[in-house]
């Protein structure tokens, strides 16, 4: 009856992730980001997030200018990709400042 069941050690062949529950030999990462914060304070996260937006901001003409000067390592379709890209920037950067003049307009109607 024993040579029907495969002889497999899975506990030995299970692949921790990052996301792991931290049972066992290996410690969770949702447990250490609660410790400590991978972030700094406000300012300079915001700051990273408009540098990052300027980046994006700038890939499309860039890439243009790279393949109008005669580059043949890049192809019209990663100019293309970088416009789709910075087209999504644009627009989540629109919807996240709404949301923050609707936070501050709530805000300022609470009444004391």
């Amino acid at each position: 009856m024993s040579s029907f069941y495969p002889n497999i050690n899975l506990p030995d062949r299970i692949q921790h992730t990052k996301l792991d529950t931290g049972i066992g030999s290996m410690p969770s990462a949702r447990m250490e980001r609660m410790e400590t914060p991978a972030t700094g304070d406000f300012k300079s996260v915001f700051s990273g997030l408009v540098e990052n937006f300027n980046q994006e901001l700038n890939a499309p003409d860039d890439l243009l200018k790279d393949v109008m000067s005669g580059n043949t390592n890049i192809d019209i379709h990663d100019v293309m990709i970088a416009m789709a890209k910075s087209e999504i920037t644009v627009n989540v950067a629109t919807q996240a400042v709404g949301k923050v003049i609707q936070a501050y307009d709530r805000v300022t109607q609470i009444q004391v």
